[in-house]
């Protein structure tokens, strides 16, 4: 009496309603990723790109390292940037970061 028959349930039948059930909050979350982390760092990458290509001297560019100057030279891989009368580094050219409008320097 105090102890109840316990019976065997039928076994599902693993229908396709299970399989998109189980499928679709990953495919939810993927879709969610791709919408706020992937695409924007592509764009961002674009971005970049087409700002390096587009370098030419006299720019007045930000390198990575936060040193502020102007394109003095343009190579395949490396651009020299003056950041004061007579003082010139080499950087290659995916470290420059920001391209400034010109005047930009006097200002500074």
């Amino acid at each position: 009496m105090l102890i109840s028959p316990a019976y065997a349930q039928a076994a599902s039948s693993g229908g396709t309603g299970d399989l998109l059930a189980t499928m679709l909050p990953m495919v939810a979350i993927f879709a969610i990723f791709y919408f706020l982390m992937i695409r924007p760092q592509q764009r961002k990458q674009k971005e970049h790109r087409a700002m390096i290509d587009a370098l030419e001297k006299g720019n007045e560019v930000v390198t990575a390292g936060g040193i502020a100057g102007r394109v003095s030279k343009i190579d395949d891989q490396y651009v020299t940037v003056e950041i004061a009368q007579g003082v010139e580094i080499h950087v290659q050219r995916h470290a420059v970061s920001q391209l400034l409008p010109k005047g930009t320097l006097k200002s500074l």
